[in-house]
């Protein structure tokens, strides 16, 4: 595994363990903007595995779209990806709410961490089957 991609992983995990204590702590917005980060780094961590680069971007639609691109799966639905995209933006600057129609809570937090959560575990698989294809 690349140098760059074990950093970026490693991060992501990071996002997972703040957005659970940040939840635990009632703790919302920044909560969700962890969940919302989690996902973002996992999925830059398979595209930067598969030498595919980066470009700038918060939004988990365009990385959805390119890791289907590179037949990496995934596992985020349309509504998991119109959910994280809706967090990035507002969880970090005070234009209402996080959300477009209520108060982000702890049912919310949960949804989200799940989501990262199997982010993840897509992830991993992806790029332990890229490893098996190389040697």
């Amino acid at each position: 595994m690349k140098k760059d991609t074990e950093v970026w992983l490693r991060y992501a995990e990071e996002n997972i363990s703040s957005a659970k204590v940040l939840l635990e702590s009632e703790l919302y917005n920044p909560s969700l903007q962890n969940a919302q980060q989690g996902v973002e780094k996992f999925m830059k961590a398979v595209l930067i595995e598969k030498s595919a680069g980066l470009t700038r971007t918060h939004s988990i639609r365009e990385l959805a779209n390119r890791l289907e691109e590179c037949a990496v799966k995934h596992g985020l639905s349309d509504d998991d990806i119109d959910l994280l995209d809706s967090i990035y933006l507002p969880s970090k600057y005070p234009v209402m709410s996080v959300l477009p129609y209520f108060m982000p809570d702890r049912q919310v937090c949960l949804q989200c961490i799940q989501i990262v959560e199997a982010v993840r575990d897509s992830v991993i698989k992806a790029i332990e089957s890229s490893l098996l294809d190389v040697t």
